[in-house]
C-alpha cells in the first residue's frame, strides 16, 4: 500500500565509475595508503578532466573536424596544488587556430582551477599559527605516493611564500575604510618585539563586535608615533567629531596624543589594574593588602563622587610616608573613574575599567610569533603582527557584558549634548 505522507521512492539507474590505478606502490606504507590513494585518484580524474577539456577544443584525436577551433600541442610540465600540496603533473597543451595559422596556446579551464594556489596558501598560513618553523614545514607534509613528490616545501620557497602572503594581509590591514564601522571605545596598546613597538587599535562597536583598526611600529610609545597612528585612522573613516570612550594603559604619550587629535570628544578611561600596580610598587609588601582592598572598594563604587572621595583619603594618608605612592594614586585619578561617571555597572564596567581586551589580544600575538629569533626590521614585524591578526580575528569573541552596550551608547550621546550646548554658550 503507498504511503500519502511519504514521497514516492524514484528507482535511478545505477552508474558505475572505472578508475584504473597503480595500487600496488601505493599501498605499501598502510599508514599512507588512504592518502596515497586520494592523491593517485586526483591524478587520474584531473588528468582524465584535462582531456575532456582539450578534445572540447581539439574534437576527437584521430576524427577529422573542420570545425575545430585548435589543435593539440602535446605536453608539458606544469604544477597543481593537490591534497594541499604542489605537485608536478603533465599538462596537454593545445593551441588556438585563427585563419589557418597558429595563434598561440589556449588555457584549460580545468588546470587553471587544479594551479589556483589558495589551499596551499592557506596551508601554509595554517601551519605558522600552529607553530611550524619555515624550516620544517616539509616534515608536517603527508609523504606522497611513488613517483610523485611534494614540491616548494624548502625553507626558502615556504618563507617567500609566508612574506608575500603576510605582506598582503598588512596591505589589507592598513588600507580597508573604517567609514562604515560604528566604533564606540577603542583601545590602544602597544607590544615590544627587541627594540621596536608595534601599536595596535582594538575598536568595538555598539553591538560589542571587536575590529582590529590600524596598526603603527616605532621605537617607543612616543606621542608622534601615536598621533601618526590616530591620523592614520581619521584619514581611513574614524569619525573625529564622534564622542567615544578610549581606553589606555595610562601612558602619557598615549594620551597626549588622544587629546590632540580628538579634543574634548575623547572621553579617557585609565586602565585601573595598571594604576593598582604603580601604585603598590611605591609600598612595602605588608601595605599590599590593605591597599588593594580599598582600592576595590572604591573602584566597585556605583557612585563616582564617592569613589573619588574614597582614593582622595586614601592618597592622603599615604602621602607622608609614602609620597611616591600618594603621588602615583593622585596622577590622572579623575580617569580612572570615566566608566563609572557614565553610570556603565555589571559585567560591561568590569570589561572597561581595564586595558585587558586588547592585552588579550597582544598576547594572542605573542603566541604567534613564538617562533621567531631575530627581528631583522620594522617591515617583518608589522607582517608578522598583521599576520597574526588575521588568524585571531576569527576568534574573537563578542565583548563581555556587550548587552550593556546601549547605556554606554547613550551615556556618550548624552555627554555629546552637553558638549554641544557648552559650545553653543560659549559662542554666544
Amino acid at each position: 500500500m503507498k504511503s500519502r505522507t511519504k514521497p514516492a521512492l524514484r528507482v535511478v539507474a545505477p552508474v558505475q565509475v572505472q578508475v584504473s590505478l597503480p595500487l600496488q606502490g601505493v599501498l605499501k606504507d598502510v599508514k599512507h595508503a588512504f592518502y596515497g590513494l586520494c592523491v593517485q585518484a586526483g591524478f587520474e580524474v584531473l588528468g582524465a578532466m584535462m582531456e575532456a577539456d582539450r578534445v572540447a577544443l581539439c574534437g576527437t584525436k584521430g576524427v577529422p573536424d573542420v570545425n575545430r577551433r585548435a589543435t593539440r600541442g602535446g605536453t608539458t610540465r606544469s604544477q597543481v596544488v593537490l591534497g594541499g600540496q604542489r605537485i608536478a603533473i603533465k599538462r596537454p597543451r593545445v593551441r588556438a587556430i585563427e585563419a589557418g595559422a597558429d595563434a598561440g596556446e589556449l588555457e584549460l579551464p580545468t588546470y587553471t582551477w587544479a594551479a589556483n594556489t589558495d589551499p596551499l596558501n592557506a596551508a601554509t598560513m595554517a601551519a605558522v599559527a600552529a607553530g611550524v618553523t619555515t624550516r620544517r614545514y616539509g616534515r608536517t607534509q603527508e609523504a606522497l605516493p611513488e613517483p610523485h613528490e611534494g614540491l616548494s616545501t624548502s625553507k626558502s620557497a615556504v618563507s617567500r611564500r609566508f612574506v608575500a602572503l603576510s605582506q598582503q594581509q598588512l596591505d589589507e590591514w592598513l588600507g580597508r575604510s573604517l567609514a562604515e564601522l560604528d566604533m564606540v571605545v577603542v583601545m590602544i596598546d602597544g607590544i615590544y618585539f627587541g627594540d621596536r613597538v608595534i601599536l595596535v587599535a582594538l575598536g568595538i562597536d555598539a553591538q560589542g563586535n571587536k575590529h582590529v583598526l590600524g596598526l603603527r611600529e616605532g621605537s617607543t610609545e612616543a606621542t608622534r608615533v601615536v598621533r601618526s597612528l590616530l591620523a592614520d585612522l581619521i584619514d581611513r573613516g574614524l569619525d573625529a567629531q564622534r564622542t567615544r570612550l578610549w581606553v589606555i594603559d595610562g601612558g602619557k604619550a598615549l594620551r597626549k596624543a588622544i587629546v590632540e587629535c580628538f579634543g574634548s570628544t575623547a572621553l579617557i578611561q585609565r586602565c585601573q589594574e595598571h594604576k593598582r600596580r604603580n601604585v603598590i610598587e611605591h609600598l612595602p609588601r605588608e601595605m599590599h593588602a590593605s591597599v588593594n582592598r580599598t582600592l576595590r572598594d572604591a573602584w566597585g563604587a556605583k557612585n563616582p563622587e564617592l569613589a573619588k572621595k574614597q582614593l582622595q583619603r586614601l592618597a592622603t594618608s599615604l602621602a607622608a610616608r609614602h609620597p611616591g605612592a600618594a603621588a602615583s594614586l593622585r596622577e590622572g585619578l579623575d580617569e580612572t573613574l570615566t566608566v563609572q561617571g557614565l553610570g556603565v555597572t555589571g559585567s560591561l564596567y568590569r570589561t572597561l575599567r581595564t586595558s585587558n581586551p586588547i592585552e588579550n589580544l597582544n598576547g594572542l600575538i605573542a603566541g604567534f610569533t613564538r617562533n621567531v629569533k631575530r627581528w631583522k626590521d620594522g617591515a617583518m614585524t608589522l607582517r608578522w603582527v598583521a599576520s597574526a591578526l588575521s588568524d585571531a580575528a576569527g576568534r574573537m569573541r563578542k565583548l563581555r557584558g556587550y548587552k550593556d552596550m546601549r547605556i554606554l551608547v547613550g551615556a556618550l550621546e548624552r555627554c555629546a549634548q552637553t558638549e554641544a550646548g557648552e559650545a553653543e554658550r560659549k559662542a554666544a
